[in-house]
């Protein structure tokens, strides 16, 4: 099962948020994922991103993909392993 980190839709038309989460690659955009690992708010100003560092690496550490959005937020965030 090939698992990637990537953003999952959960706002509204104008206020777009976010969930980060782990999900088999061939699931949909809004399918049931494997794990939630935090959220994305573009709308507040500085973005808001919460994350749980220690799943984000384990998750990382046994090889799912990040895209490349949330492989940005890691970097940003100080997630070693990206």
């Amino acid at each position: 099962m090939p698992a990637v980190i990537r953003l999952k839709h959960a706002g509204t038309l104008k206020k777009p948020v976010h969930r980060i989460v782990v999900i088999d690659k061939r699931t949909a955009r809004d399918g049931r994922p494997i794990e939630i690992l935090g959220y994305y708010d573009p709308k507040t100003d500085p973005a808001t991103v919460k994350v749980k560092k220690e799943r984000a690496e384990y998750w990382l550490g046994v090889g799912a993909a990040p895209s490349a959005i949330v492989k940005t937020l890691f970097k940003k965030q100080g997630i070693k392993k990206v």
